[in-house]
């Protein structure tokens, strides 16, 4: 007995490294779009792709795609090789680690399964995880496409979007089978009503890395840099007669908007979420429930001091702006997981 339970929590650290690895790859993502580095590889190589040019004539040919793109004729005119060698590291970087990602998630999978680490039971959950796995980086590749035309200047930024969310679908859904093997059931509190409210603050926190995901795509966060009003107006005037997945304004509304019930919901889901931990003698939740209240508080802050901080991006550096939206994302997705935490935490029963 005791022998099993060591091996079902070597898979779960694992597939919890495998998350960690996923919450790298997708900041990886975000500085490729903050430096504009995301179409600097006008190629999809899966396996020759992972060395970068190794000559003088391979960079030529690369930096020569790259040329006959919008972004390059009508942004980036004036890059020299060594400009252009600075963008694509990014981009080889976020692919590259994409790849490693791959191989350890391969290699862990044809160790434990040698090892016999594996039950019946596993066998279902792995093939959900390789085809999430598969996709996105199929979704990746799509996204990039979006931009590599003589037309957009950007990557379409629902495509981003799409890209930013199946990943984070791809990470829940691996923290979940992790919780699974190592959470036991006596430790988790039944409760169908809190079960069901952390579902709806989840379900607000999704719509809210979207339209986070629209920010970045459209840029947005460069239209307003003010707070609390939006370039003195608390209601922007074109909410109802442009689009509110498109405008730059608009989305930036929203953004804002959401954030602030979440923010709502957080806070009250943990005072529910004591009490029923005080009721139901839920000692785990207790102590998971502090974590998306801390998180969200920071992540306020940080959307805060992000925006106000907008003026101040550079077009293809990494400065103090850059490092704040980067925070910004990271503490997004952690206060993500930690919500999957509680709601496996929070098992769904009928009583309470």
């Amino acid at each position: 007995m005791e022998r099993d339970i060591r091996k079902r929590r070597a898979v779960a650290y694992w597939l919890i490294a495998g998350v960690l690895m996923i919450i790298i790859q997708t900041l990886l993502g975000g500085i490729t779009r903050l430096t504009g580095s995301g179409l600097s590889i006008t190629e999809w190589k899966p396996i020759m792709g992972a060395l970068p040019p190794m000559n003088e004539q391979d960079w030529n040919k690369a930096f020569g795609g790259y040329k006959e793109i919008a972004q390059y004729k009508y942004i980036n005119s004036h890059f020299t090789l060594a400009d252009f060698k600075a963008i694509f590291f990014w981009e080889w970087l976020h692919r590259l680690w994409a790849r490693l990602l791959g191989v350890v998630f391969a290699v862990g999978f044809v160790f434990f399964l040698t090892k016999k680490y594996f039950s019946k039971a596993m066998i279902q959950p792995f093939i959900v995880l390789f085809i999430l796995g598969g996709l996105q980086g199929l979704i990746g590749w799509v996204m990039v496409k979006t931009g590599l035309n003589t037309e957009d200047v950007h990557v379409s930024h629902i495509a981003l979007a799409i890209h930013f969310i199946s990943a984070m679908i791809l990470a829940c859904y691996t923290l979940w089978f992790a919780l699974q093997l190592l959470i036991p059931d006596e430790k988790r509190t039944i409760s169908g009503r809190l079960h069901s409210f952390t579902i709806i603050v989840i379900a607000v926190l999704f719509m809210q890395l979207t339209y986070g995901a629209f920010m970045a795509g459209l840029k947005a966060a460069m239209t307003a840099p003010t707070w609390p009003d939006i370039n003195g107006d608390y209601l922007p005037s074109q909410l109802s007669s442009q689009s509110l997945i498109s405008n730059p304004i608009n989305v930036h509304f929203i953004h804002r908007e959401i954030a602030y019930l979440l923010f709502t919901l957080i806070i009250i889901w943990f005072f529910v979420a004591g009490k029923y931990a005080r009721q139901l003698n839920g000692t785990l939740l207790n102590r998971t429930r502090w974590w998306p209240l801390l998180l969200v508080l920071m992540q306020v802050i940080l959307g805060i001091c992000t925006v106000l901080n907008a003026p101040h991006m550079v077009q293809g550096k990494f400065g103090g702006f850059e490092t704040l939206a980067e925070l910004h994302q990271m503490v997004a997705m952690f206060l993500l997981m930690s919500l999957v935490v509680n709601l496996y935490v929070v098992g769904r029963g009928k009583t309470a």
